[in-house]
């Protein structure tokens, strides 16, 4: 088997094809185009495994490549006069996503602004990659799949409590690490 940098490819496909999946198609409601943006990923990450400097993990590398992918794709789109807003922003009225709500909106904003919300959210990721794994998982399912409070207590065998508890010191650590981000 091939390794570079000490990286198995088959086990890097094998165990982070998943996870970049489940990634691309919360901001996507295409599954053929996510299937097709981590394939990419993948491919371009096994041919610059070499310049991976292993200053972060690698799971946030491969999210970090996938999501400029995401983010090119629409960039692509916007020049094609279509909506590259993803699934992730859904523009249901009845049902709007928390984090458009806290940004005001995104009705009328331009390619730059769409774009700068976009590196935001990778910004996001990257800052919610640094927390402890089950924190990780906690915070997705509250936030980006909108899970119910009692169906995450379950998922992850935690209580009410200590979901309340993990909510409020991974906002605190995001807020942190988004401010150093920021600066």
């Amino acid at each position: 088997m091939s390794t570079t940098n000490n990286i198995d490819h088959t086990e890097l496909v094998e165990d982070h094809s998943d996870y970049l999946l489940s990634f691309a198609m919360s901001k996507l409601s295409d599954i053929e185009l996510a299937k097709d943006l981590v394939q990419d990923t993948l491919v371009s990450a096994l041919m610059k495994l070499d310049t991976f400097e292993h200053r972060s993990k690698l799971r946030t590398w491969l999210t970090s490549i996938l999501n400029r992918k995401i983010i090119d794709h629409w960039r692509k789109a916007e020049t094609r006069y279509t909506d590259p807003v993803s699934s992730f922003f859904d523009q249901d009225d009845d049902k709007r996503h928390w984090f458009i709500e806290k940004q005001g909106g995104m009705h009328s904003k331009s390619i730059v602004d769409k774009i700068s919300d976009n590196e935001t959210l990778a910004e996001l990721q990257d800052c919610i990659d640094g927390l402890p794994e089950k924190w990780q998982g906690i915070i997705s399912s509250k936030y980006l799949q909108e899970k119910e409070s009692e169906q995450i207590c379950n998922d992850f065998a935690i209580t009410p409590s200590n979901l309340w508890v993990i909510i409020h010191r991974s906002k605190l650590l995001l807020r942190d690490c988004l401010k150093s981000k920021w600066i």
